[in-house]
């Protein structure tokens, strides 16, 4: 099982595995993790009533911190996708609004676990240090 350093890095691997490719299962939801533990079935009134707009809901950060990657799914991954967008994000963070540092990937630590990476599709600004690792390993930021 994949061992990563950056949190949000691990956060965009699982978009592409869990809600591009569908290759990681099940898809997590957090209204049906909300609605199981009887907090209600609505990610943005729990998240606001909880004060955690701008915020990682907590059931969500250690749902996903815990989810086991396995080497086989992390070695045909060759595009990341990074948007404020992502469906990953909305479930981490269902009133978020995309205007801070809240999931920007700093660290080029995990890199090594995605031997075939050749491609990044970015929306935002990355971080330099990890520009320069990804345009070291000949990786094409888009």
């Amino acid at each position: 099982m994949a061992d990563f350093q950056d949190f949000n890095f691990k956060l965009l691997v699982i978009e592409k595995l869990m809600y591009t490719d569908g290759t990681l299962t099940p898809r997590f939801r957090l209204a049906d993790l909300l609605r199981a533990r009887g907090l209600g079935d609505d990610p943005w009134t729990y998240a606001y009533e909880q004060g955690l707009s701008h915020q990682m809901v907590p059931e969500a950060r250690v749902h996903f911190e815990s989810l086991e990657i396995g080497d086989e799914l992390l070695a045909p991954v060759d595009e990341l996708v990074v948007d404020g967008g992502l469906r990953v994000y909305q479930e981490c963070a269902p009133v978020w609004d995309g205007e801070d540092d809240l999931f920007d990937v700093v660290s080029p630590a995990d890199l090594d676990l995605l031997p075939r990476l050749a491609r990044v599709v970015s929306t935002v600004a990355l971080a330099e240090e990890l520009r320069d690792a990804l345009a070291g390993r000949g990786v094409v930021i888009a």
